[in-house]
């Protein structure tokens, strides 16, 4: 039942998130994901057909940690007044959202005191999603964040690199066993777990 409320929680994280994208793109002067249908809460539109119901299904069915992904927003920089600066805002106003959706879900226990599980699956996921997307790996969005930081000339360097080798690091980080479990959990646990304490009641 709890790997079942992971998944509709998953759900909604990740078209919160990808909606989140859509809106800063649009308010920018981007109209490509309004084109495509994205500027929408409609989980739907978002929805990768592995990414975002299978692979979620299945793990929650197994027993395994729920994990997912949607299709990523269209943007088209050209259409940005300020390409580097509005492209930074829009990578980051996916995890934000999290952040807020997580930070807001936090309050509403707080006044309530319906300390529900799917309350805290819903933080829980909320900040898991946004440190993953914060990685700065390839075509997460911690990969424009931190190009967009950083000089042009140094930029177009990284871009290369990243393009080459994010792929087979993610892979190294998600699969090479370590101590009985994974790279990118043992970078991850530790700011989860920072933030968990803060929001969830108990946790």
């Amino acid at each position: 039942m709890i790997n079942f409320l992971a998944f509709i929680a998953l759900i909604i994280t990740i078209t919160v998130h990808e909606f989140s994208h859509a809106l800063a793109a649009d308010i920018l002067g981007d109209p490509t994901p309004r084109s495509y249908g994205r500027l929408s809460l409609n989980p739907l539109v978002h929805a990768d057909l592995i990414g975002t119901f299978l692979l979620p299904f299945v793990t929650a069915l197994t027993g395994l940690p729920t994990i997912g992904w949607a299709k990523p927003v269209p943007i088209d920089t050209y259409n940005l007044a300020h390409p580097r600066r509005d492209e930074f805002i829009i990578a980051l106003a996916g995890p934000a959202s999290n952040f807020i959706i997580a930070i807001i879900t936090a309050i509403f226990i707080n006044i309530t005191g319906y300390n529900l599980i799917f309350l805290q699956l819903i933080i829980l996921i909320n900040i898991s999603i946004a440190i993953f997307n914060l990685i700065p790996l390839w075509p997460l969005d911690g990969s424009k964040i931190f190009l967009n930081l950083l000089p042009v000339t140094e930029s177009v360097q990284w871009q290369d690199a990243l393009s080459r080798y994010s792929t087979p690091i993610l892979l190294i980080a998600l699969f090479l066993p370590i101590n009985g479990s994974n790279l990118l959990s043992i970078i991850m646990t530790p700011p989860i777990q920072f933030f968990s304490r803060i929001l969830i009641p108990g946790f």
